[in-house]
């Protein structure tokens, strides 16, 4: 029983990864301390106070997912796939129930006593994973129309729908990126993948139509003058704390901005303090650092020993980069504004613990290739 649970005797894992996640969790949570001090002592007296969460709710329950991870052989994920994905939809319909808490114009928290968590978080985690399973039980599914597409697109679609009803767009657009590669990674024919994208495009089409929020932010990004007390307020406040930085930035710790100039500096804004305090070459540093671990965890995936683990190491290691991407080209007024926390260093409990537990996880597909 101890054996089946804990695999057989693995390899030594792979020694870079593990470093680059060590050497992000740390930058987060330092970069954390810079960003969140100030408004942290304005707010509630206390300095420490989001760090001091960011450890407890986080990093705490995000360590212990990072050691299942690691030390369960990942093919027992496999058969708990079902169960994990129909306990995280659960969840995720209860944030419309009095145990739901409406925050920030949305239905995306859960509370649970003494803290609140985002069941959308979860289902990154939980989704991938059926998905994995689901393609790897069956050699030719992803090349089948009815067998493989069809259900795809209805179970990714039935996904979308609850996420997009909280609404949590932008996440949805990130689970789906991640799916799509997990969908190409496990062998699914050109057009399938070309008609899928071409669904997709129509459908976060008729999303930005229907919301007038969403036609404000495409709108703005289009123009960021248009209206720079309002919609566009955001954008021109992270793109001067950028541009502030210059090469070298201003110091670590001496934003003149994140306290009274930037919405959301410890959240989805806290590139624009990287790039004000570190300069162009922290922020080019953050960004090559992603990119090296996006490079490692899909050379772990390539070189998995069967298909559940290199399509559970694409995905985990995909999401992480679009989700680093989505949130740095945001930022950066690349794309338009989203709203998603940067990987490891964004304040976050619930997204740092699952992003470390599914490096874990990694890092286990690692010890088997």
């Amino acid at each position: 029983m101890v054996k089946r649970f804990f695999g057989p005797r693995g390899k030594k894992p792979d020694t870079l990864f593990l470093c680059l996640l060590v050497f992000l969790t740390v930058f987060g949570l330092v970069m954390l301390t810079s960003a969140s001090s100030d408004l942290a002592q304005a707010k509630f007296g206390e300095s420490w106070y989001y760090l001091r969460h960011q450890l407890m709710n986080g990093f705490s329950i995000g360590l212990v997912g990072f050691l299942a991870g690691f030390f369960v052989y990942y093919r027992v994920w496999e058969k708990f796939s079902i169960p994990f994905l129909l306990f995280t939809l659960v969840l995720l319909a209860l944030v419309w129930t009095p145990l739901g808490v409406h925050l920030k114009g949305g239905e995306r928290w859960l509370s649970a006593g003494f803290f609140t968590f985002q069941p959308s978080e979860l289902l990154k985690l939980s989704f991938l994973i059926y998905l994995a399973s689901w393609f790897a039980r069956s050699k030719t599914r992803s090349k089948s129309f009815f067998g493989g597409f069809v259900p795809f697109l209805m179970l990714v679609g039935a996904v979308m729908v609850l996420l997009i009803a909280q609404p949590s767009t932008a996440t949805a657009i990130i689970i789906f990126a991640a799916a799509f590669l997990v969908y190409f990674v496990a062998g699914a024919r050109f057009h399938f993948l070309a008609a899928a994208v071409l669904i997709a495009a129509l459908g976060v089409s008729l999303l930005v139509y229907l919301a007038p929020y969403r036609m404000e932010r495409v709108l703005t990004f289009l123009n960021p003058s248009r209206d720079e007390l309002g919609a566009s307020y955001h954008i021109n406040q992270a793109l001067t704390a950028i541009g502030s930085g210059g090469w070298t930035g201003v110091g670590f710790g001496k934003s003149t901005t994140k306290l009274k100039f930037l919405p959301e500096p410890i959240g989805d804004s806290i590139f624009a303090v990287v790039a004000e305090e570190l300069g162009f070459v922290g922020a080019a540093g953050l960004v090559a650092l992603f990119a090296v671990f996006v490079w490692r965890g899909l050379a772990i995936a390539r070189r998995a020993s069967d298909m559940f683990g290199r399509l559970l190491a694409a995905g985990f290691t995909s999401l992480i980069g679009i989700q680093a991407f989505v949130n740095i080209a945001a930022i950066s007024g690349l794309i338009p504004l989203t709203g998603v926390p940067l990987p490891f260093v964004s304040y976050g409990g619930t997204a740092l613990a699952v992003f470390l537990t599914m490096s874990g996880i990694i890092a286990n597909v690692s010890r088997y290739r």
